[in-house]
């Protein structure tokens, strides 16, 4: 092996609460970050050469060593894919819209065909945009009078996107351009205006312009401007098609602004915001339907008022809260309140009839699976659609009238090179977390796997924002799955699985649940004999990188390997910089160590980055991608400077910065293959050269 690259140390000394801290590898962070999102070639060539080199080091000693198992796992993956695949259309009007993959191609194209069949007409096909580049989708809406296309894209990663217009008529773009938009925009109902959200300096989306077509976007009237740089402003549109939502929210308060959308009224309120009180709107006939947490509705509720009584005293209950039942989401349509909860660990749709108040449920009697719902572009409809999978069934997409109850299966996720459900087993077991509670897990493995703890396993963990890991079909995992891996997902603390408690169990203060939790999980796994000690690669991405962080100190010796994709590893550095993106938005999830001394004491005492120890590590594999503007490059890249320079072993240990792209790595769909293939690579290699 080539001798690593070796970063060189800069004291770089700050004092909060007069403790004083000595971060040396802190030259790493550019101080024109903000430039280097949107012009990557004006990174400094210090730092750059050093991220070369570890790119260098990393592709010289596994990339080309691992190069055959890459390639072939890549190939199983892409042969499982149908390659000319199409999503199922949803109708609007006159019209159907739906997308489509080609063979060969890394994009979609975006459809649309006559309601009741014909022709189909191409509005756009990404392929052609994305060029030979980065190739962010910022997503595509048709106008009302379908005539017009908003669409919108990244070249960067750095997820600064630019809206376009195109003309659908004649293919071409209109003059119209939005630069620095948070994503894509929503058009009012005239079909001549859109809202969309704009990005300050820091990357923070903070404010609601509208654009009326034919001017320039420096006389766009500002509509919402949000003061507070702890909240992001989001915008929506009621399936009503009657109003504009404005979101303003950090990870624990909401405040919901509604725009008439057809005369582009002013911003109405509808509940000031309260520190801990989340809610989100839909809106029917002049009546307002709020999924909300008021009043100690831990696990949500929906209640309704009339759209001119919106303050929170004239709410009234329709669905009254019942702890353990997580209500995930609501839809509205004309006489339907549907709603998607999640009891006893499980997803589970409600159909509500508002003129009868009967209910229907739609669930499934697999051990673990994974359902989500979607109503499309229309109101006035009984239909809504449905999908469902697990880890050994692929994803169902349905119908479902619900004047009639009958129930159809619209499409059934193919699999061209074979796929034999019987084959595999999915289990939902649960582990005993240090305070007794139970942590469900689910796995999926082969039938004929012998259950004896020799068999490897790739143990994935997030257990942050009180995002959910859906137990969903994978056909990547079974590339590890087919090789004798056993495949399992920890549902631990920080996520939603077992409701909002949950989630508030494993944040802030509770931090370290979460941790302890995914190493609960892993002895459970050893204790029933799936696999053995350093048996066990960890997986973690973002916030799951973190949780890779800590758990690699807490206890290295119980992995054959860590994958740490663009790992959040520097929490208290970054909390402690309020120029980053996300950090005031994110002090209720971690603690703010600028104004508490207890939260900057806690941060630090499980930060990943600052707990590093002279300890033998196990093979570690880090990810990150230059133009990240959720985790910033110089995490992963300090947290392997210090790994590299503290740890008393000389295993494995690489960090792989992608250039050429952001939070989400490479864009096309065989790029991403590719990503995942050398991941897993790393699993196999990882697991078939530990100490035995």
């Amino acid at each position: 092996m080539t001798n690593p690259p070796i970063a060189k140390t800069k004291d770089h000394f700050s004092t909060n609460h007069n403790i004083k801290h000595n971060d040396p590898y802190n030259w790493l962070r550019a101080d024109n970050w903000q430039e280097v999102m949107q012009q990557p070639e004006k990174l400094d060539n210090e730092i750059r050469s050093y991220l070369e080199a570890e790119n260098n080091y990393f592709e010289e000693n596994f990339g080309k060593k691992n190069e055959k198992i890459s390639k072939e796992i890549y190939q199983e993956i892409r042969a499982r894919i149908k390659e000319d695949n199409s999503s199922v259309p949803f109708p609007h009007d006159e019209f159907s819209y739906s997308t489509k993959m080609l063979i060969g191609k890394q994009y979609a194209q975006f459809i649309r065909t006559p309601r009741n069949g014909g022709k189909e007409t191409i509005l756009l096909d990404c392929n052609i945009e994305a060029g030979e580049g980065y190739f962010g989708f910022g997503g595509a809406s048709h106008s009302p009078d379908h005539k017009l296309l908003l669409w919108s894209f990244d070249n960067k990663g750095s997820e600064y996107y630019t809206i376009f217009v195109r003309d659908l008529k004649t293919g071409k773009e209109l003059d119209d351009k939005i630069e620095n938009a948070n994503g894509g925009g929503v058009w009012a109902n005239d079909s001549k205006s859109f809202y969309y959200t704009e990005l300050d300096k820091n990357h923070r989306p903070f404010r609601v312009l509208k654009h009326i077509l034919g001017t320039k976007q420096t006389d766009d009237e500002i509509v919402y401007e949000e003061k507070d740089s702890g909240f992001f402003v989001g915008i929506g549109k009621t399936l009503s098609g009657n109003f504009i939502t404005i979101n303003a929210h950090d990870h624990l308060t909401s405040e919901v602004w509604l725009i008439d959308a057809n005369i582009g009224s002013k911003p109405s309120l509808i509940a000031k915001r309260k520190i801990g009180h989340e809610y989100s709107i839909d809106e029917r006939d002049g009546e307002l339907f709020i999924r909300t947490n008021i009043n100690g509705a831990q696990d949500f509720k929906i209640s309704t008022t009339k759209l001119d009584k919106p303050e929170t005293t004239n709410w009234q209950d329709l669905i009254k809260a019942q702890n353990g039942v997580l209500v995930l989401d609501i839809i509205v349509i004309k006489d339907y309140l549907i709603r998607l909860e999640r009891f006893e660990g499980l997803p589970r749709i409600i159909a509500r009839n508002l003129n009868t108040n009967i209910e229907e449920t739609i669930s499934f009697k697999e051990e673990a699976y994974a359902l989500s719902m979607g109503a499309g572009y229309e109101f006035n409809t009984s239909t809504i659609r449905f999908s469902y999978s697990s880890p050994t069934t692929p994803n169902q997409t349905f119908d479902i009238d619900l004047n009639t109850g009958k129930r159809v299966l619209l499409k059934e996720q193919e699999v061209p090179s074979g796929h034999n459900k019987d084959d595999y087993i999915t289990r939902r077991i649960f582990a005993s977390a240090n305070d007794g509670q139970k942590i469900p897990v689910t796995l999926l493995y082969r039938k004929d796997l012998k259950q004896n703890g020799k068999a490897p396993c790739l143990l994935y963990g997030y257990g942050s924002y009180g995002m959910s890991m859906p137990a969903a079909f994978s056909i990547a995992s079974l590339s590890l799955v087919d090789r004798g891996f056993v495949y399992a997902i920890a549902h631990i603390r920080g996520g939603m699985e077992k409701g909002y408690a949950w989630y508030k169990n494993g944040r802030h203060e509770n931090k370290i649940n979460t941790f302890t939790d995914f190493l609960n999980v892993a002895d459970k796994l050893i204790d029933d004999k799936y696999t053995s000690q350093k048996n066990i690669v960890a997986m973690g991405g973002s916030a799951g990188g973190m949780l890779m962080g800590a758990i690699a100190n807490m206890r290295p010796k119980l992995f054959a390997g860590i994958i740490a994709q663009v790992p959040f590893v520097d929490v208290l550095n970054t909390m402690l910089d309020d120029t980053l993106p996300l950090t005031p938005p994110e002090w209720p999830e971690w603690g703010n160590p600028i104004t508490s001394k207890q939260d900057y004491e806690y941060i630090a005492s499980y930060s990943p980055y600052d707990n590093i120890s002279a300890q033998d590590y196990p093979p570690i594999f880090a990810l990150a991608g230059l133009t990240d503007p959720r985790v910033t490059y110089w995490e992963p890249a300090k947290w392997v400077a210090k790994l590299r320079a503290t740890k008393t072993s000389n295993k494995a240990l690489y960090l792989k910065t992608n250039m050429g792209a952001g939070h989400g790595g490479a864009s096309g769909r065989f790029e991403q293959i590719k990503e995942t293939a050398l991941t897993y690579s790393f699993a196999i290699w990882a697991t078939n050269n530990h100490d035995k």
